[in-house]
């Protein structure tokens, strides 16, 4: 089952103007993330999509290939989407989406949300073990699963909701991560549904396709992952955790 990996990256952010743009540890964070994708080497081929020649010209530079895409796509899923529909990726049954705002996403986490799709979940996504004193972070957002790791809702409040306070909260809570394994038919049937009333009020696009019936199988990892870059104090932070690597 060949593989395409696509990495959005839109200049549009809100709360990190020129976000692929903006420099981690010497490189544009868009080419970090490039970078991780190389390392996992589970992608037959990777592109970038964009809406900007600016980004474009920095994907060239890295020795990569960018897509230009439209300009009106409302999320990331959209902009992949576009790029899987034409002629010259129509060879790739699998589509990942590694979104380009995290250059910390564990292999682990890759490799993950492509196996459940390669045995039988329209829709592979990973999550890793998340600290309760973080969980009611908003910006991390939450997943709660079945007993055969299929999604059951994902939320950017605390779920599950624990009534007792004394209740155990080690292994409860699970941060999902920005990573979709979409196989072809799923892709492009998520798109063309109409977005549901919790994806608009959560501002969660995977709430989507699970609302319309969609199997969303989740990779579980052994360990906690770093958050994606956001704002700029995540891009502070991500400075020192990369240089912090480095030593």
């Amino acid at each position: 089952m060949p593989i395409l990996g696509v990495i959005p990256a839109r200049l549009g952010s809100t709360r990190l103007p020129n976000k692929p743009l903006q420099l981690l540890a010497g490189e544009p964070l868009v080419v970090r993330v490039l970078e991780r994708v190389r390392a996992c080497a589970l992608a037959d081929q990777i592109v970038v999509a964009t809406d900007s020649p600016m980004v474009a010209r920095v994907v060239e530079k890295a020795g990569a290939v960018p897509v230009l895409t439209g300009t009106n796509h409302i999320n990331g899923t959209e902009r992949v989407a576009e790029v899987a529909r034409r002629p010259e990726f129509a060879r790739f049954d699998i589509v990942v989406n590694i979104q380009g705002d995290e250059p910390f996403m564990p292999m682990a986490a890759i490799e993950g949300a492509v196996a459940r799709v390669r045995h039988g979940d329209p829709i592979g996504t990973a999550a890793a073990p998340l600290d309760p004193a973080l969980a009611a972070d908003p910006s991390r957002v939450k997943v709660v699963t079945d007993l055969q790791g299929r999604a059951l809702y994902f939320s950017r409040a605390v779920i599950p909701h624990r009534r007792d306070a004394g209740h155990p909260a080690t292994g409860l809570y699970w941060q999902h991560l920005g990573i979709y394994a979409c196989q072809r038919g799923a892709l492009e049937r998520w798109v063309s549904l109409p977005p549901t009333a919790a994806e608009e009020a959560e501002k969660l696009e995977q709430l989507r396709p699970l609302q319309h019936g969609f199997a969303i199988g989740v990779a579980r990892l052994d360990e906690p992952a770093l958050p994606g870059v956001d704002t700029p104090e995540d891009l502070r932070q991500a400075e020192a955790q990369w240089l912090l690597a480095q030593r």
